[in-house]
């Protein structure tokens, strides 16, 4: 079983010159630059960008619903890696509520995962096909206070990979910390993102 490397990538505005700053988690098979892509089709003026990579391009190796210590100690690092990312961003002066997330499929379980776990005041959050992880969700892994952080979730009825009975699950618990949750299930979309997500997504950023 594998662990990650802090290996990030950057983009957009330098940390020291920014205002605000984004965290983006690239799916699996994916990587940090193609998930820096998404820069094109959002506003991210001002802000410093940055994409860690997970070792072999996933960032845990079975299904986001499969029992916790089946993904482990992959996931446990993932985590580990975002939590220290995080604590770089605010050592160069970008507090925590000027930080913001961004996931796609298993980057967006990733995502709100770490957020739930640490809920506190982000900029935002915004999770392409995602749910909280765990072959059932453990309550008790999640505390704090998201004070109203805006939170988009999105998902297609069906995907392969995320079920809508676990998104609505997730966001239930979310609600719970009080995170401003926009949840939009698409009928029939396919696994991808689609332009009318990005528009909520600029939503949150601009």
């Amino acid at each position: 079983m594998y662990t990650h490397n802090k290996q990030i990538v950057t983009a957009g505005t330098p940390v020291e010159q920014a205002k605000k700053a984004i965290i983006m988690l690239h799916g699996r098979g994916a990587s940090a630059a193609s998930i820096i892509t998404l820069q094109d089709h959002l506003e991210l003026d001002g802000y410093a960008i940055f994409a860690p990579q997970a070792t072999e391009h996933s960032w845990y190796p079975y299904s986001f619903m499969a029992p916790v210590s089946n993904n482990q100690p992959a996931l446990d690092s993932a985590l580990a890696v975002i939590g220290e990312l995080v604590e770089d961003i605010k050592q160069k002066g970008i507090a925590q509520e000027n930080i913001y997330f961004l996931g796609f499929s298993q980057g967006a379980c990733l995502t709100l995962e770490y957020v739930t776990r640490n809920a506190g005041r982000y900029g935002g959050v915004i999770a392409f096909t995602g749910g909280l992880i765990g072959e059932k969700l453990i309550h008790d892994n999640y505390k704090g206070d998201f004070n109203q952080t805006p939170i988009l979730i999105t998902t297609g009825d069906p995907d392969p990979h995320v079920p809508v009975s676990r998104v609505n699950e997730s966001v239930a618990i979310i609600q719970g910390l009080h995170a401003n949750v926009t949840l939009e299930i698409y009928k029939t979309r396919p696994h991808t993102i689609t332009g009318e997500e990005l528009a909520l997504a600029n939503g949150i950023l601009k």
